[in-house]
This record gives structure tokens, C-alpha cells and sequence, in this order.
């Protein structure tokens, strides 16, 4: 399947969007959105330079003392030293050399491949599939579990409720569901629209904000619970109640207990479909502790008036209401408990398995949540089995590498960290990603060899000791058919591979081909084998589903189509609402549990067994407010897809004297004499960035917003506690776990002071190559 000769445009797609690649004379000049598409996401332009621009690995690379020395080589000199370009054979032959000996030397269980990031959207070149395919063929690895974006919410909600995927996708209310009879929707973490731009997977349509203006035509009340004005758009008129990050589930008590002591909730849905309330009450009413979790409790926690959380309780009794909670709520110390009260706040209400009512986690943080669907599953790279029986909770890899024989706990385990000795990563950037970058930085000195496949040089493949250049979705052939969107689409190759890259299943087919595992890894199939493959297995699986899909060539050619209109929209819980004794929850009661037993027994001091505000490590009512008084927001960027495309000219045109920008109130501005377009330093004892300054009152004093994914730029490269030039916050948020029962990140209990940048502005080099060795080998 080449590029055929004379084609203008090639039907592709991403995580952010359909497209027809426009290409002339073998060179791709513009990405034409979707013509189904209503809302086309505003990043989609930035792939056309990022795919020709100058930091794109090109040609196999070996860091330059461990070509020389080995694993012998200094690992502190890891993201400083140059690399030098070599052969692909060589580069192959020293990567599949150390696989080989960490395998014989140590076992398979110290090598850690979990390589955590979204790459293609592609259902066979997808990275993380394919590099957990190679290491299960090649004798195994440590994988990862969970999920920065909703680990915590993964945990808990499956104790509770039911299990993450179908709560909040298979089952989750559709959009037409709300729109039809929703009056009122409660937005913790409100419903960021820039968030929406993406679904993980490929977007085909983007629905989110028909979504939106289908409830608001409707009549249907927004109310924003945020630091952030933005997080639902003014077009919508919400009402805005800032609050203090990391209090929600503060507050959800006090509306909780105001239902409660108002004789607001509805007390026949308490006894028939939940267990536990027995048990929660006392708390709730301080009988158990001696602090009644009131308004007036809560407005010293939250900053947000008594009368405003009575009166929003009392409006949420009234009305049909649904409580939506955004993934970034759960991001933060103790973020299980939020999800859990999101819960039972609705609970509470009544409402749950009823149109527009009840609960949702997640809209608005990705495309498909909520979009209107019909569930389908299809097909995808078989991984195989994996040998090695270890895994860690995602957020934990600096833990993991920099405390081997390490004991930890996770959701009711005792649990022993690995000896890693190899790390493998595709497809992802922990630097974007991970909490800590000074730890991590530290962290991965500790391995013996680090191999990256990357399409650009990242801070993860600058910190790399072998480098494979790999290619982008427009250079090789795939298929875009996600659970959650009802567009599907071939992905044609539409341009040559740029310098000498390859993608993931050629990398490994020649690691494998050296390793002795090449048939166990193809299973003998090429590229267009396998699609059409799973092809076949997606034809039938549709038949047995009761629809059709056409044969593969009819596919390939007609290019995106639509599939999987639902009957009618989704409702969460309506059939257990209906029959509770016939649909029984996966919950040990079969009930939504206020109280859990399981999770009782875990015996978690950091965890108990009914939700409970607990005070996070940092925030603004703490000790440490008074040394950093501005709580920092690391939220998702709206000018790319996490760190993706950063290199682009969206994600580029948005920087502020080549800074990644950020927002803070007028108020906090003036007292440190600071003014938007200037460049502050960012700083606390974790570390310290630089970034350009927007002031606006659509932050909240007290209160700094500062989008993930400027790449790690820092100004000592390979240097533990560096400035990083760029503005990535990472350098800036603690690497600890939100609790022993889920251990997901907590990027979102972050203090931070800010100041004026004074004196001559460091070069921003994170878009620049390092140096690099021309040699002959």
C-alpha cells in the first residue's frame, strides 16, 4: 500500500481529529479537517511543521560514552552529553545486545517497558502496544497499571460502583439524555471545551460542544465549581463558584449534609439501592469526630459563602441534576475521595439511573465521554501474555527505579518494587507527564541502559542511551477504530518516512529478529497483513453485533465513515435503577457503596472506609501557604495534545517570549509588580521554571493556571535541580502517591511563589537538537 502516484490528499487520523493529509510533490503541506466534523480542534494545523521540523530524530542514535564505555559509561551524563549518529544495524545489534544480557544477567523482571503515553491513534502502530507485544515475545517486562489521567478514580470507583470503563464510558449518560431532561448540571473541575479537542483513540466528530448548546437551548443551569472561570465558556452563561483547589470534597460534604439535616434526600433510593449510610451518617454529622461537616465548616475550607453551598444544595435537591466531576479533581492529594462523594452526593439526590440525572467523571475531559455512541468493541494488537507477573501503579516509576526491594502499598496489596536494570519507553514522554522532574531526572541515572523509540527529541529521548528514530502516523498505514467514537477511518500513509525512521513493528521486528523471538512477535505478517487482519475480525465481530462493514479494499478506499448510531442515548445505571435485584452492581453488595467493607479492611490511615475530607500536603489553608501562598493549576493546554505537537506553530504562537504561558489574578499580579508579557520565575523547593505572564480575572486569587506539556527545557541539561527554561510544571509538583489505595498522581496540590524574571533571558532550546557526533563507525 504506497503512496500512490498523483494523490493529493490521504484520509488519516489522530487523537485530536480526522483529516485529509494534502500533500505536493511528496511533501505534506496542510491537514483539511474532517468535512462531518463541526468543531475541528484548533491543534490540528500544528502536525504540518512539526513533521519536517529540525528536532526530529532522524537517524539511529547512541549516547556517545555509552557507545564507547557501555554500561560502564557515567549515567549522570544522561540528557547533557552529545549523541552520535550510527548505522541501523549497529544501533539494533547494541540494543538488542543489552536486552539480551539484562535477560540472562537478571531476569526479565528487571526490565521495565510499561512506556506510558498515547502515540498513534492508529490501532496497530500504536506504541505502547507494540512495545509490550516485543518485550511479551521477548520473555517479558514490569508493566504499569492505571492511568495518570483517572488512576484515582480507577481505583475507587470499581469498590463503589462499578468498574472505570463502564461507568465512565460504556455506561456513561450521553449528551441527548442530559440535554432532554437535565435542569441543572454541577460541574466540579467544570467541562473544559480545549480538553474536549481529544479522545484517546481518535476523534472522528467532535460533539462536546453540540453537546453543550443542545443543553443550554434546553434550559438547562451550568454551574462551574473551578479556580478557573474558563473551565466551562461563557457562552453557555454558567454560574461561576471559585473555589479553593483541592477542597471539593469539603464541600461535596456540606451539601451532602445539608440534604441530609434539611430532609432533602431521598431516603427510599438510600435504603434499596445503596449500603453503607448507617455507617457514613455519624461522620457526616460529627457524631463520630466532633465536627459537624457543615456550610459553615466548609466555607473556612473552601472560601466559598455558607449561603451559596445551602443554597446550591438546596437547588440540586429541586431539580433533575446531574453531578459531573472533571478527571483533574481526582488529581490531587486524597483524590479518591472526591470521585467517591461525587458518588454519593448523587446518591443522595436520588437520581441515578434516571435521564440527566445522577453522576458522570469526565466530561469534557476527552471527546468521547458522553458522546452518543452505540458500544462496540473492537479489535485491536493482540500484546500476548506476559512472562513477568509485575507491574506498579503508573505514577510511581520514579519509586520504582530509584527504590528497588522497596514495599509499598496499592488497593489492599503489599507490594515489592523491582530491580530495574533496563528501561525500555515508545511512545510517550514522562517528562511531560511525571511529578517531580528533579526526582526523575535522578531516578533514571539509576538504570544500565535506557532505549527510546521517538519521533522527536524529548526530554525522555535526550535522557536515553539508544535512540531508534520512529515515524509519525503520516508515514506508514493503519486503521483509526475507537470504542467511543462512531467514526471510523483508514489512516493512509501519505508521505516517504522522514531521514532514515522506521516505525515501532520494523524497529522491533529487528530487535526481535536478534533476540530469537521474530515469528512469536509477526505471527509472519507485514504491515498490510495485519490490517487487514483486523480488518476481518472487526467485519466480524460487526455481524455478530448486527451491523455491516464492507470488505477491506471498499474500506481502504472510501476512506472515514460513520457507524454505531445508538438506538437511544446512554443512561448510567438505568437498568440497575430499574432492577436492582437483576442488575446487580460488581460491587461485593451489589449496591453503590457509601460505606465499603473492603476497603475498611485495607486498614489505610490515608484511606478509611466511607469518604472523608482529609488535608492535603499543600494547599492554600495550609502551614506551608504562608512560604509559597499561590496554589499552582496544571491543567491540560488547549494549543496541543499534552506535550504533542509543542514543536508545532499553534502550541509555538501561543508562547509568551518563548515561555509557556500563564495566568494569574490582577491582584496577585500587582502585589509582586508583575504585568502580562513579561517572563517570572516560578519557583519552590521542588524547583523553579520560567514563564510568561497572561493577568486575568478568569483565575482566582490566590490562584496560578500553568498548562502541562511545554517540553523540559533545562538550563544545565543532565543537572539535578536546573531551571527549566520553558515553563514545564512538572519541575514544580510532588511525586507522591494520592494514597495507599490507588497511588495516582497529585499534580493538582502544588504551592508555588512567583517573582519578575530580572536580568538577560536564557535561549529556549527545548526545539532544538542536541548535539550530535557525525563519525564514521
Amino acid at each position: 500500500m504506497a503512496v500512490e502516484v498523483g494523490s493529493k490528499r490521504f484520509p488519516t487520523a489522530t487523537h485530536w481529529g480526522t483529516y485529509h493529509a494534502e500533500v505536493e510533490d511528496g511533501h505534506l503541506v496542510a491537514m483539511r479537517d474532517y468535512e462531518k466534523d463541526p468543531s475541528p480542534a484548533i491543534i490540528g494545523p500544528g502536525i504540518v511543521d512539526a513533521v519536517y521540523d529540525h528536532v526530529r530524530v532522524r537517524r539511529p542514535m547512541v549516547r556517545r560514552s555509552f557507545l564507547e564505555k557501555g554500561i560502564a559509561a557515567d549515567t549522570a551524563e544522561r540528557g547533557a552529553e552529545p549523541f552520535v549518529a550510527v548505522p541501523w544495524d549497529m544501533a539494533l545489534d547494541l540494543a538488542a545486545a543489552q536486552i539480551g544480557r539484562v535477560r540472562n544477567e537478571h531476569g526479565n523482571g528487571s526490565i521495565f517497558a510499561g512506556s506510558y503515553g498515547w502515540g498513534s491513534s492508529g490501532r496497530f502502530h500504536h506504541a505502547q502496544s507494540q512495545v509490550h507485544r516485543f518485550m511479551n515475545a521477548a520473555g517479558g517486562y514490569v508493566r504499569h497499571q492505571n492511568s495518570y489521567s483517572h488512576a484515582a478514580f480507577e481505583v475507587m470507583i470499581k469498590h463503589v460502583c462499578a468498574e472505570m470503563r463502564t461507568v465512565m464510558l460504556d455506561m456513561a449518560t450521553q449528551w441527548p439524555a442530559i440535554a432532554s431532561d437535565c435542569e441543572l448540571l454541577v460541574a466540579f473541575g467544570g467541562i473544559p471545551q480545549k480538553n474536549g479537542q481529544v479522545t484517546s483513540g481518535g476523534v472522528g466528530r467532535h460533539t462536546l460542544n453540540e453537546g453543550l448548546q443542545a443543553c443550554y437551548d434546553a434550559g438547562v443551569e451550568f454551574v462551574n465549581i473551578s479556580p478557573l472561570r474558563n473551565d466551562i465558556m461563557a457562552t453557555f452563561d454558567p454560574e461561576w463558584i471559585p473555589i479553593r483547589p483541592n477542597t471539593d470534597a469539603a464541600l461535596m460534604l456540606a451539601l451532602a449534609h445539608t440534604l441530609v439535616v434539611d430532609n432533602l434526600y431521598d431516603e427510599e433510593f438510600i435504603a434499596r439501592y445503596t449500603v453503607g449510610f448507617d455507617r457514613f451518617r455519624p461522620y457526616l454529622l460529627g457524631e463520630s469526630d466532633g465536627q459537624t461537616k457543615d456550610v459553615d465548616w466548609a466555607e473556612v475550607i473552601t472560601g466559598i459563602p455558607a449561603e451559596t453551598v445551602r443554597d446550591l444544595a438546596h437547588r440540586m435537591a429541586d431539580n433533575r441534576t446531574m453531578i459531573a466531576t472533571a478527571w483533574g479533581i481526582q488529581r490531587g492529594d486524597h483524590g479518591e475521595q472526591p470521585v467517591w462523594l461525587t458518588m454519593v452526593l448523587a446518591a443522595l439526590i436520588g437520581q441515578i439511573g434516571l435521564p440527566g440525572g445522577g453522576f458522570g467523571i469526565g466530561y469534557g475531559s476527552e471527546n468521547g465521554i458522553g458522546n452518543p455512541v452505540k458500544v462496540f468493541s473492537w479489535p485491536a494488537l493482540p500484546q500476548g501474555k506476559n512472562p513477568v507477573d509485575d507491574f506498579i501503579p503508573v505514577a510511581r516509576i520514579s519509586d520504582l527505579l530509584l527504590n528497588p526491594g522497596g514495599i509499598y502499598d496499592y488497593d489492599g496489596e503489599r507490594r515489592t518494587y523491582a530491580d530495574i536494570r533496563l528501561v525500555y519507553w515508545a511512545g510517550g514522554n514522562p517528562f511531560h507527564h511525571h511529578q517531580d522532574i528533579n526526582r526523575l531526572v535522578e531516578a533514571l541515572r539509576r538504570p544500565e541502559c535506557v532505549i527510546v523509540n521517538e519521533i522527536h527529541w524529548t526530554a525522555m529521548a535526550r535522557y536515553a542511551d539508544i535512540v531508534f528514530p520512529a515515524t509519525t502516523a503520516l508515514e506508514r498505514n493503519d486503521l483509526m477504530m475507537c470504542h467511543w467514537e462512531p467514526t471510523i477511518t483508514p489512516m493512509h500513509k501519505a508521505i516517504e518516512p522522514v531521514g532514515e525512521s522506521r516505525n515501532d513493528y520494523e524497529i522491533f521486528s529487528g530487535l526481535a529478529a536478534r533476540l530469537g523471538c521474530l515469528d512469536v512477535y509477526t505471527e509472519g505478517r507485514d504491515e498490510e497483513e495485519w490490517l487487514r487482519h483486523l480488518w476481518d475480525q472487526a467485519r466480524q465481530r460487526a455481524g455478530g453485533a448486527g451491523f455491516e462493514l464492507p470488505d477491506f479494499e471498499t474500506f481502504w478506499r472510501e476512506g472515514p465513515r460513520e457507524v454505531l448510531a445508538p438506538e437511544k442515548p446512554m443512561v448510567l445505571l438505568e437498568d440497575f435503577r430499574n432492577d436492582p435485584e437483576a442488575n446487580t452492581l460488581t460491587t461485593p453488595s451489589g449496591r453503590l457503596e457509601i460505606f465499603s467493607k473492603t476497603i475498611d479492611a485495607f486498614n489505610y490511615e490515608d484511606c478509611p472506609g466511607h469518604p472523608v475530607w482529609m488535608e492535603p500536603y499543600e494547599w492554600l489553608g495550609g502551614i506551608k501557604a504562608e512560604t509559597y501562598p499561590l496554589h499552582m493549576i496544571s491543567n491540560q493546554p488547549s494549543t496541543r495534545l499534552h506535550s504533542q505537537l509543542d514543536s508545532g506553530s499553534v502550541s509555538r504562537g501561543s508562547k509568551i517570549q518563548g515561555r509557556e504561558p500563564m495566568t494569574m489574578h490582577p491582584d496577585d499580579a500587582k502585589e509582586r509588580g508583575i504585568s502580562s508579557g513579561e517572563v517570572v520565575r516560578v519557583y519552590n523547593d521542588r524547583g523553579a521554571c520560567l514563564a510568561g505572564v497572561i493577568v486575568t480575572a478568569s483565575v482566582m486569587p490566590g490562584v496560578i493556571q500553568l498548562a502541562t506539556g511545554a517540553w523540559y527545557d533545562p538550563d544545565q541539561p543532565g543537572r539535578i535541580g536546573a531551571t527549566c527554561k520553558h515553563g514545564n510544571p512538572n519541575v514544580l509538583t510532588h511525586d507522591k502517591g494520592t494514597s495507599s489505595l490507588a497511588q495516582g498522581p497529585t499534580a493538582h496540590s502544588t504551592l508555588v511563589e512567583v517573582e519578575r524574571f530580572e536580568g538577560l533571558l536564557p535561549e529556549v532550546t527545548a526545539h532544538s537538537p542536541p548535539v550530535i557526533i557525525e563519525q564514521e563507525i
